[in-house]
């Protein structure tokens, strides 16, 4: 399917302005870094404490600072998180940098969040536990302790599995929050066992539903290794495409995707979008994707100089472009939609995820025609050339201006 055809535009002629696009655009992000003093990196590679809040209603943000600020824990960042279906925020997350050394600092983040929240939203009843935190083995203890079905001897794997009943349909139906112990009796619950419960627990109106714990060795060691993994992919694309085509493709190629990788880095510190694991995965695929582009076009090149061998290079790059730019719209086009509805509709755990793929497919597919290309281009002026040394895979024959 061609969206275009004979379209003949001179992209060389124009390369000038690619590169003052992309000039502008990498010091803007460099400036952002030096202002901003680095990256905003997240926990996974600073180490810390992340803990997921879920709340019946819409979250006390305002409160919520408030306590942990009144609790010591002014530093700590609170991040709502949007529902994807119905595009509620009734969750939050939490995240306290590590202080001190040892698996002691860690847990003492925990607590001190564990604690602030307590102290900022309440702490219940007197001598109860809250419900939505206890797990089925305290609700089985004092379904036992309490017999409220009377059943002697035979109460331990009755009330195990009904213990089980009640935190799948508070996990599942309510979505990690009971309001009120009479909604139990949904499950099949008898009166006299939500009596017995009501004795010993009480309902809050937030649970936790999730703690996630990374020390600052852990966390150096994968932002060490982010950088080796995207270093060694770049390398192993250089080689690549050397061999296919010839040493120069492969700078160009892998230039342009280092570019892209620099411009996507700037706006996240202009953004300020949180560096994490996640986005390291989007910045390898978008490495792929723009280098899959990249190698589109070199092999129209390729061809088109067996076609067209008494035409200047830039004349032959000009006409790969345009030859590709149906194929490029449409793979692009449809692929950036689905990623611009996940940025939308993805919610907050995946917006920087999301926001590095987007980015990332733009400069991507920008970057192969007006990075990539031109700087061959150059290359080949540079060397007084009017055609590019082209080296095919199979037979290594070498094609030059006749």
């Amino acid at each position: 399917m061609e969206l275009f055809k004979q379209v003949d535009l001179d992209w060389m002629g124009k390369a000038k302005y690619f590169f003052a696009l992309s000039l502008t655009l990498l010091v803007i992000g460099g400036v952002s870094w030096i202002v901003k003093g680095g990256l905003y990196y997240g926990i996974d590679f600073k180490g810390g404490t992340l803990v997921n809040v879920r709340f019946a209603g819409a979250p006390p943000v305002d409160q919520l600072r408030s306590g942990l600020v009144k609790e010591g824990l002014g530093e700590s960042v609170i991040q709502p998180i949007s529902d994807i279906a119905t595009r509620n925020s009734n969750e939050v997350m939490i995240g306290l940098e590590q202080k001190g050394q040892g698996l002691e600092a860690l847990d003492a983040g925990k607590t001190a969040i564990l604690n602030a929240l307590h102290a900022t939203l309440g702490s219940g009843e007197a001598g109860k536990q809250d419900f939505n935190a206890a797990g089925p083995a305290a609700i089985s203890d004092v379904l036992i302790r309490k017999d409220p079905l009377s059943l002697g001897t035979a109460a331990a794997d009755r009330y195990a599995q009904l213990a089980r009943q009640l935190v799948a349909f508070r996990d599942k139906d309510s979505r990690g929050i009971v309001t009120n112990l009479d909604n139990l009796s949904s499950t099949g619950a008898s009166t006299a066992v939500i009596a017995a419960l009501r004795d010993a627990f009480y309902t809050s109106n937030f649970a936790i539903t999730n703690v996630e714990i990374v020390g600052p060795k852990v966390g150096s060691e994968l932002r060490r290794q982010a950088v080796l993994v995207t270093l060694y992919a770049l390398g192993g694309m250089l080689v690549y495409i050397a061999f296919r085509f010839e040493w120069v493709y492969g700078a160009a190629a892998v230039l342009a995707v280092f570019h892209d990788v620099l411009i996507t880095l700037g706006l996240f510190s202009i953004f300020h979008f949180e560096i994490s694991l996640t986005v390291i995965a989007a910045l390898l695929t978008l490495v792929g994707y723009s280098m899959n582009d990249t190698i589109v076009i070199f092999d129209r090149i390729r061809e088109n100089m067996r076609l067209m061998r008494r035409e200047p290079f830039h004349a032959i790059v000009n006409r790969s472009i345009n030859q590709t730019l149906s194929r490029t719209i449409l793979t692009s086009g449809l692929t950036f939609l689905t990623v611009l509805v996940l940025f939308l509709m993805g919610g907050q755990v995946l917006r920087a995820f999301s926001f590095a793929l987007v980015i990332g497919i733009m400069v991507g597919t920008y970057s192969s025609f007006g990075i990539a290309a031109p700087l061959v281009v150059a290359w080949n002026q540079w060397k007084g050339q009017g055609a590019a040394v082209v080296t095919g895979t199979a037979a290594g024959n070498k094609l030059r201006k006749s």
